[in-house]
C-alpha cells in the first residue's frame, strides 16, 4: 500500500554545500551515482523542524517521492530507511 503524503516541501538550493553524515553517504552509493549527489539542495524538514540536506531526506523513512522540485513526505519518523 502506498504511503499518503502529509507534507509537500519545496527543495531549496543553498550557497554552500551542506554536511551529510557518513552513514547517509554509504546508503546513497548503492542507489545513485556521484553526479546525482548534489549537496547544496536542502528541504525544511517538517518532522525534524529544521533545514536538512536533500540527500538525508532522500534516505529518510518518511520520504515518498520527489516531483518537480517538491518532496512528498509522510511525516512518520526521521530515520534512515532500512
Amino acid at each position: 500500500m502506498a504511503k499518503e503524503a502529509r507534507f509537500v516541501v519545496r527543495v531549496e538550493r543553498a550557497e554552500k554545500p551542506l554536511k551529510v553524515e557518513k552513514e547517509v553517504s554509504e546508503a546513497l552509493k548503492a542507489l545513485a551515482g556521484r553526479r546525482l549527489l548534489d549537496r547544496r539542495e536542502y528541504v525544511k524538514c517538517p518532522v525534524k523542524g529544521e533545514d536538512v540536506a536533500f540527500l538525508r531526506c532522500f534516505v529518510c523513512a518518511s520520504f515518498i517521492r520527489r516531483i518537480k522540485g517538491f518532496v512528498h513526505c509522510s511525516g512518520e519518523r526521521f530515520e534512515i530507511r532500512s
